[in-house]
C-alpha cells in the first residue's frame, strides 16, 4: 500500500516506514535476481560437465585401448595381405577419426554454454528503473547551512 492509499484511510506512513518498505522491496528484488542467475548458471554448469565428461572418457579410452587395439588391428590387416607399415598407418588414421568425432561432440556441448541472458536483461531493466528515480530535494536545516558556510 502506498502513502497516498494510507493517507486516504487516515494515517500517513512515516519516512522511516517508507525507507524500510523500499529497503525490503529492493532486498527481495536482489534475492530474486540472484535466484534467476543461479538457475541459469546451473544449466550451463551441467552442459560444461557433460562436455568435460565426454573429453575425459575419450581420453581414458584412447589411453588404455589405443596400444592394444592398434597392434591387434595392424596385425589383422597385415594378415589380409597389406604390408605391416601400411597396416599400422591405417589403424592410426582410424583412431584419429574417432578422436576427431569425440572432439566435435565436446565442442558442440561447450558452444551451448551462454551467459545468463535473462538475468543480465533483468538487472539492466532494474538498474534503468532505479536510475530514473529522483530523490526529493530536502530543505537544508540551520545546522547544515552553518556547517556548509564554516567549511568554505
Amino acid at each position: 500500500m502506498s502513502a497516498v492509499d494510507q493517507g486516504a484511510h487516515g494515517a500517513e506512513r512515516t519516512l522511516g516506514q517508507l525507507v524500510a518498505s523500499a529497503t525490503a522491496e529492493m532486498s527481495a528484488l536482489v534475492h530474486d535476481e540472484i535466484a534467476l542467475a543461479k538457475a541459469e548458471i546451473r544449466q550451463d554448469v551441467k552442459r560444461v560437465g557433460i562436455g568435460g565428461g565426454a573429453i575425459a572418457i575419450a581420453g581414458v579410452f584412447g589411453l588404455f585401448s589405443l596400444p592394444v587395439l592398434s597392434f591387434a588391428a595392424a596385425y589383422g590387416i597385415h594378415n589380409l595381405g597389406l604390408g605391416l607399415a601400411w597396416s599400422f598407418l591405417v589403424v592410426g588414421a582410424a583412431f584419429l577419426v574417432v578422436a576427431g568425432i569425440l572432439a566435435l561432440l565436446a565442442v558442440a556441448k561447450f558452444k551451448k554454454v551462454s551467459p545468463p541472458e535473462r538475468s543480465i536483461a533483468s538487472v539492466k531493466q532494474t538498474a534503468a528503473l532505479v536510475g530514473t528515480v529522483k530523490p526529493h530535494p530536502r530543505p537544508l536545516s540551520d545546522k547544515a547551512v552553518g556547517v556548509a558556510r564554516s567549511s568554505s
